[in-house]
């Protein structure tokens, strides 16, 4: 694998290292600091070993689905998670979109919508949508400059995550012209091909650094609780302070306040209620110690 480290002029080298096996099953990913002995010089020929995994500040996790038990860290040490999503062509998948919040949330990461195609529709139903969130939201289409989302990205190491088919490798290749990164179109179904495969950082031109991580369909929950789903939504949250003792927020709880919630508010809140209930439905599956 390789790491990168400072090198003599300050700028980043490039050094290829191997895990030490004392390290046993500790996998190294995408954004993890580590500690390394051997040859740290980036010849061709050199091979250093990594020997130490700091410890994580942030981590974005995932479960190949809410019942797998087995955790994967996709990205270690982030500040910020950008979900990307279009909104038409294909609609967001706002089961998805939530699902990234509270993972978000779960892992120490800011959230951030990253809304394309606006040049195709309207982004303001998704936006009022999450309305009562503290979650930013950055539209963009083809046609615009991206400086209202590199303001965001600047200084910052940020992931981005999106079902594919949404427009985020060729986001990324606008961000950082020399990434590269494969697109596909979109099929009649809505969904796109899978044109990435493996979570690659980039530094940004003015500063900072993103993590492109392979599109995905699905992202499993298995080691979220349901205590981590309500806190991921701030309105949500504080409505819940009202409920009883023990209360699992389903529609099956009676005194469950959330129900009040919904009721006094927007039609939306109801949607969102119903879409948040359906991730504790699937958290509640997983049974206790998951």
């Amino acid at each position: 694998m390789t790491v990168r480290i400072p090198g003599p002029d300050g700028a980043p080298l490039e050094v290829t290292a191997m895990r030490a096996r004392e390290l046993g099953r500790h996998g190294v990913v995408v954004g993890d600091r580590v500690r390394l002995v051997g040859d740290t010089s980036g010849r061709p020929d050199a091979l250093a070993r990594i020997v130490v995994i700091e410890e994580r500040t942030t981590s974005l996790r995932r479960t190949a689905d809410d019942t797998d038990p087995t955790e994967r860290v996709v990205v270690a040490n982030a500040e910020q998670l950008v979900v990307v999503t279009s909104v038409t062509d294909p609609d967001p998948a706002l089961g998805f979109l939530d699902r990234c919040l509270v993972a978000a949330y779960a892992g120490g990461l800011e959230p951030l919508f990253c809304l394309t195609k606006t040049d195709l529709a309207s982004p303001q139903a998704l936006l009022d949508r999450y309305a009562g969130l503290d979650v930013g939201a950055v539209a963009v289409s083809r046609e615009t400059p991206l400086d209202p989302l590199l303001e965001r990205l600047e200084g910052r190491t940020s992931v981005f995550v999106g079902q594919s088919g949404v427009g985020k490798s060729t986001l990324v290749n606008r961000l950082v012209p020399e990434a590269g990164r494969a697109t596909g179109e979109v099929t009649k179904i809505g969904k796109g091909r899978h044109t990435s495969s493996s979570a690659v950082l980039f530094d940004l031109p003015g500063g900072g650094t993103i993590v492109d991580t392979p599109g995905i369909r699905s992202l499993g929950l298995a080691h979220v609780t349901a205590d981590d789903v309500v806190a991921a939504f701030d309105d949500l949250a504080e409505a819940a302070v009202d409920c009883p003792p023990g209360c699992g927020h389903s529609a099956d709880d009676p005194d469950c306040a959330l129900d009040a919630w919904a009721a006094d508010g927007p039609p939306g809140r109801a949607e969102r209620l119903a879409s948040v209930r359906r991730l504790l439905d699937a958290v509640g599956q997983l049974g206790p110690g998951h």
